[in-house]
């Protein structure tokens, strides 16, 4: 599965080699363009390794590489974070610092909203942000998502709750 949008990034699986690399906080098996800070970290890459496990399949769990096809270089990474429930299904997204302020965010997030109304069974789309991450905020409400109440999430912080309907 690869996906590219018309803000020019494309969207590729992590692979199961390199994602247990990542995991073991070691380098990536291939060569590839890196900008610091783009690779989800390390405890993302167990979580989603124990997801697997569990049997969680990979579209529902395994990181996007944001990647810019001019370039091969790996911006940043986005995906979902776990099967829907109730029809409503966690994001989460990360851009490379160096990469910011581009529109690379935005245009994954609207390619993980395209991914999810193409399941047929997510009708909302969540995405968790720390109040003070005013960036990430204006990203998903540029999306369409409504900003939500705040609540303590599974890492013990403070988050606002955004969601974005979508429908069928």
């Amino acid at each position: 599965m690869s996906h590219t949008t018309a803000q020019e990034i494309q969207l590729v699986p992590l692979d199961l080699p390199n994602l247990r690399h990542l995991a073991a906080v070691e380098p990536l098996d291939f060569p590839v363009l890196l900008a610091d800070g783009a690779l989800p970290p390390a405890d993302v890459a167990s979580r989603v390794l124990k997801q697997l496990e569990n049997g969680i399949p990979a579209f529902w769990c395994v990181p996007l590489l944001i990647i810019e096809p001019a370039s091969g270089k790996i911006l940043g990474g986005c995906g979902f974070k776990g099967l829907p429930i109730n029809g409503s299904v966690e994001i989460g997204y990360g851009v490379a610092s160096s990469e910011r302020s581009r529109g690379i965010a935005t245009a994954a997030v609207g390619e993980l909203l395209k991914l999810a109304l193409t399941t047929g069974i997510v009708q909302q789309v969540v995405a968790l942000i720390v109040p003070d991450n005013l960036a990430s905020s204006s990203v998903v409400a540029k999306l369409g998502f409504t900003r939500g109440h705040s609540l303590v999430d599974s890492d013990g912080e403070w988050v606002v709750q955004w969601v974005r309907e979508i429908a069928a």
